[in-house]
């Protein structure tokens, strides 16, 4: 009989000991943050799995917080689902993501919405999925979790803050506010110990929010981004 192992963890790669951070057991994308990595359970965003952002309000720095692993996978592309402001295209290439691998997703109901996102999921080809939502029950969130396990998107749910509360499959959860010169990031949940200390994370605004002319254009539309509304009958197509 072959002689259990010295450390428990290593009887399989799921297995985590409470006090230490768990090993990664699947693909992860580096946050390009430092003291973000090394927080994350084997140094990156979790591929093939649900990830949240719980923001204090939209537009807080969540996809600034996001842009070093877009930009590492945007060789594939990067669906926008239901952000909440128009996305502008001069920024985000600004940010190093081209405007040609950009999908502006627009659905008129949260069911299609989610429908669309898990459409996106079982097609398997984007980098990454960016979706904004408010309110979503909790079989959506093991719907959305479940598809993302058969890929190798990026998946990230950004809702309030106030949902912190609520239990969720999602196997990594911050909570981001805004702060002087960048955010604070709160780990609401990992798969390692809890930390109560936040993270501040330092991001610098994008040039064109710091120059007059990009300024007076950062509101117009990103004519120069594919969008795609889901028909409001969308039920029908199911």
């Amino acid at each position: 009989m072959a002689a259990l192992p010295k450390n428990i963890e290593e009887l399989h790669p799921s297995l985590w000991r409470g006090s230490q951070l768990a090993r990664a057991y699947g693909m992860t994308i580096e946050t390009g943050f430092p003291h973000l990595t090394v927080e994350l359970p084997g140094g990156g965003w979790p591929v093939g799995s649900l990830v949240e952002l719980l923001v204090q309000q939209p537009g807080v720095g969540e996809v600034r917080l996001l842009h070093p692993a877009l930009v590492s996978v945007s060789k594939r592309p990067l669906v926008l689902l239901q952000p909440p402001h128009v996305p502008n295209a001069l920024a985000l290439t600004y940010l190093g993501l081209p405007a040609e691998k950009l999908m502006w997703l627009h659905a008129p109901k949260t069911g299609d919405a989610l429908w669309s996102a898990e459409r996106v999921l079982s097609a398997g080809t984007c980098g990454a999925l960016l979706f904004w939502q408010q309110h979503i029950r909790q079989e959506s969130l093991r719907r959305l979790h479940l598809a993302a396990q058969s890929t190798e998107t990026l998946l990230v749910l950004i809702r309030p803050l106030a949902c912190a509360q609520d239990a969720s499959p999602a196997t990594l959860r911050l909570a981001v506010r805004p702060a002087d010169g960048g955010i604070n990031v709160n780990i609401v949940k990992r798969r390692g110990p809890t930390r109560s200390e936040k993270l501040f994370i330092p991001i610098q605004p994008s040039p064109v929010l710091l120059s007059p002319h990009g300024r007076a254009r950062r509101y117009a539309p990103a004519t120069s981004i594919a969008e795609a509304t889901v028909p409001a009958d969308i039920t029908a197509a199911r």
